[in-house]
């Protein structure tokens, strides 16, 4: 996922049991990510933290003492504790919680308001949010979250989109910064299907993780929030083209090959009289 792609260096070096684990997990159905992790650290309990540091899982809403909805994640949580990007406390409250310092909570409060009408932009609803961390002393991190909750209607039953950003900015010097972005969007559809009297249902479920990395100029707070909000906005147009070519379009091709609605026969005459046209024109072209 986004942190284990992030994490790639650390975990080279992690230990051997981890690395299979979380080689277990890729072999999963996603569709169960939630109930194979909750195997897994049955199986493995000391590697608890690691599993759950390591591996996307589908994104969990709350809300804080204002009302505010606000997503969950290992980049908000300290230990049982989730922090609101809205209010910047803890629920339950903390009184020793990790905070990010002021000049990462203007960008964390700059951010939120940005991604939010993004957010409304591309998602027409869905919930979003925005946290920020330092890496050392010149560097820091974002997370940028966004999940979108279909509404059940005809044959949907239900339908997921959780996007996870991670972006690390590194300073090059007083006017340029090095990005690196790494990217994994999980998406679940089901759908259900009834031909006579026979019900039937589909699940599709997947993740993707992309990683891109530019050097770009920068200039006050606002120019950060400013790069990342582009580098995401073209990863995740980028990444919904991969998606639907890969699980719509493929999925139509493979159901297209395994049940042709016409029969058989009758696709067959149509490819034979497409072939007929198709040396038809080239006839006539050469002539």
């Amino acid at each position: 996922g986004a942190l284990a792609a992030a994490l790639q260096p650390t975990l080279a070096m992690a230990d051997p049991q981890l690395l299979a684990a979380l080689d277990l997990m890729r072999r999963m159905p996603p569709s169960r990510c939630e109930t194979s992790l909750e195997e897994l650290v049955d199986l493995v309990p000391h590697l608890t933290d690691d599993l759950l540091n390591t591996i996307d899982q589908p994104l969990q809403t709350a809300k804080d003492a204002q009302g505010n909805a606000y997503l969950l994640c290992d980049y908000n949580r300290d230990g049982d504790s989730y922090r609101s990007p809205w209010t910047n406390e803890y629920d339950p409250p903390l009184s020793d919680g990790v905070l990010p310092s002021p000049k990462l909570r203007a960008m964390e409060t700059l951010a939120n308001d940005i991604f939010e009408g993004y957010r409304e932009m591309y998602y027409e609803g869905g919930i979003s949010s925005v946290y920020f961390w330092d890496l050392d002393e010149s560097s820091f991190a974002a997370c940028v979250l966004v999940k979108k909750d279909a509404e059940e209607k005809k044959k949907l039953e239900a339908g997921n989109w959780d996007a996870i950003h991670v972006v690390e900015v590194r300073p090059l010097g007083p006017k340029r910064a090095a990005y690196k972005l790494t990217t994994t969007i999980m998406l679940r559809i089901k759908t259900g299907h009834a031909v006579g009297v026979h019900e039937g249902e589909m699940n599709l479920s997947g993740s993707l993780t992309r990683q891109k990395e530019e050097e770009l100029a920068v200039g006050d707070v606002a120019s950060h929030v400013a790069n990342m909000g582009r580098m995401v906005e073209e990863m995740e147009n980028r990444m919904r083209d991969t998606l639907q070519s890969i699980y719509f379009g493929k999925t139509k091709s493979v159901v297209n090959g395994l049940y042709q609605s016409g029969g058989a026969e009758a696709n067959k005459k149509k490819d034979m009289l497409a072939q007929a046209l198709m040396a038809e024109m080239g006839k006539r072209n050469a002539d």
